[in-house]
Order: structure tokens, then C-alpha cells, then sequence
């Protein structure tokens, strides 16, 4: 069992079909300690406005001792490594990741797609590249995951990724996991929730994780204070709340 979630989608998303409230009934009733909201950036085409981004602080960090993470999944939109949302906003969230979508980025040669992430990732804008081992973007694999431990960016392993989309991510995803072994780049795994009955759904990631290799304590899906540290650590300062409230648990 692993209590964090870093990857969920609401009818914000209006190709998803749960709402915050789903999403924490299911996580009392599976044990999901913390999660995060993130829903597509506004270039997406059905995604929310910029201002749904803007007002998540109105969410809660803590309900019934559930902690809930106010992000994004924003789009890289150019090789320069943009992503659909800026600025100051950025440091009101608690989590932003990142990835190539095809309504926004179309799929491209290895190099154009490699020099978006890579551009992306030293950007400092983002936490999380979104499944990465995307068959339709072909990327090399060992530059992103070189890129990634240097400016301490986890790798996403999109559980979904195996399920319902992305198909054909297997062979890349196990590459790309024995590449963050070898090269100490930090995995997270994500469920990418479009509905709340699949959160915390870890099954084929975790045996892509364990095929490569690499250690599961390394994971931040471990504990709450795996993420939240990290988070800390690449400088978000939105996280007071859950970090006292964690580590007071960790330390019962």
C-alpha cells in the first residue's frame, strides 16, 4: 500500500468524471493518506481557466485527516520548455507537473521532444514530468534522466499509462526506470485518476518499478512526508500546514 497519489483529475477536466469530494471518500476508504488535485493546464482544450488554478487555494490542505495537494498538470508547449502556467502563480501551488500532450504539443522527431523536456526540466518550474515514457514522444531517455537528477525533477510512472492510454508505454517506462536507477533520478508514480474509483491504483507501476530494479523506498509515494519533503526541497513554501500535520503523525 502506498498513501500518496501525486496525479488525480476532476470535472474541471471535463474528461473526468469525479469531483474533490469523490476523490476523498475513496481515499478514507483505501487509506490514501495524501493526494493531489491536478487538472490540466488551460491549453488543454477542455481544461479549466487559468483562474481555477488560481483559486484552489480555497481547498482545504487538511479534511478529516486527509491531505489534499493544490496543483497542476500543465502542458509543455514549446521546445524552449513553457509550460501554460506562470509566474507568481506558480508558487501558490503546491505541486505542478508537467507534460507533452498532443492538442498542445504535437508529437515530434526524438530531438524536438527530447529538447522540450530537457528545456522544461531546468526551467526550476516544474516538479514532476508527467509520463514521460510516452511511445508517441520519443525522447533519449538517458539526457532526460541525467537532466532530472541534476535539477532534482522526479520521473513519473503513469500507472494509466498501462491501463486505458499510452499504449505501448511498458518497454520505455522500463528504461526509463533502470536509467533512474543507474543514474539516481527520483521515480514517483502516479495513478492519473480521470475517475475517483482508480486513485492510489499503483498494480502495473509498481511491476514496471520492481522489473527494473528500483528500490521502492525510493519512491516518493512511500510516506506523506517522502513528498512533502521534496517539495519543500525544490523550494515550494505552500506546505506549513502539511508538514506539521505529517510529521506529528510519523511521529506518534
Amino acid at each position: 500500500m502506498f498513501p500518496v497519489d501525486i496525479h488525480a483529475h476532476t470535472v474541471a477536466s471535463t474528461h473526468a468524471y469525479s469531483t474533490v469530494h469523490d476523490y476523498l471518500a475513496l481515499a478514507k476508504q483505501r487509506g490514501t493518506q495524501l493526494f493531489a488535485i491536478t487538472d490540466h493546464g488551460p491549453a488543454m482544450a477542455d481544461a479549466p481557466h487559468f483562474w481555477h488554478f488560481v483559486n484552489m487555494r480555497v481547498i482545504p490542505h487538511l479534511i478529516d485527516g486527509i491531505g489534499i495537494l493544490r496543483g497542476i498538470e500543465a502542458n509543455i508547449q514549446s521546445t524552449a520548455g513553457d509550460i501554460d502556467f506562470y509566474g507568481e502563480y506558480l508558487t501558490q501551488l503546491d505541486i505542478v507537473l508537467a507534460g507533452l500532450h498532443e492538442p498542445v504539443f504535437a508529437p515530434a522527431d526524438k530531438n524536438h521532444n527530447t529538447e522540450a523536456m530537457l528545456n522544461c526540466i531546468a526551467s526550476g518550474n516544474v516538479d514532476v514530468i508527467s509520463h514521460p515514457g510516452n511511445p508517441k514522444y520519443p525522447i533519449d531517455q538517458a539526457a532526460i534522466v541525467q537532466a532530472a537528477a541534476k535539477y532534482h525533477v522526479a520521473l513519473e510512472i503513469n500507472n494509466s499509462s498501462f491501463l486505458h492510454s499510452r499504449k505501448g508505454s511498458e518497454v520505455n517506462c522500463l528504461s526509463l526506470a533502470k536509467l533512474a536507477k543507474q543514474y539516481d533520478a527520483q521515480l514517483v508514480m502516479g495513478s492519473d485518476s480521470h475517475v475517483a474509483f482508480t486513485l492510489g491504483g499503483f498494480e502495473q507501476s509498481l511491476s514496471i518499478i520492481d522489473a527494473a530494479g528500483y528500490p521502492r523506498e525510493r519512491l516518493l509515494n512511500v510516506t506523506p512526508m517522502h513528498l512533502l519533503t521534496f517539495l519543500r526541497e525544490r523550494g515550494h513554501q505552500t506546505l506549513t500546514e502539511l508538514l506539521d500535520f505529517f510529521e506529528h503523525e510519523e511521529g506518534r
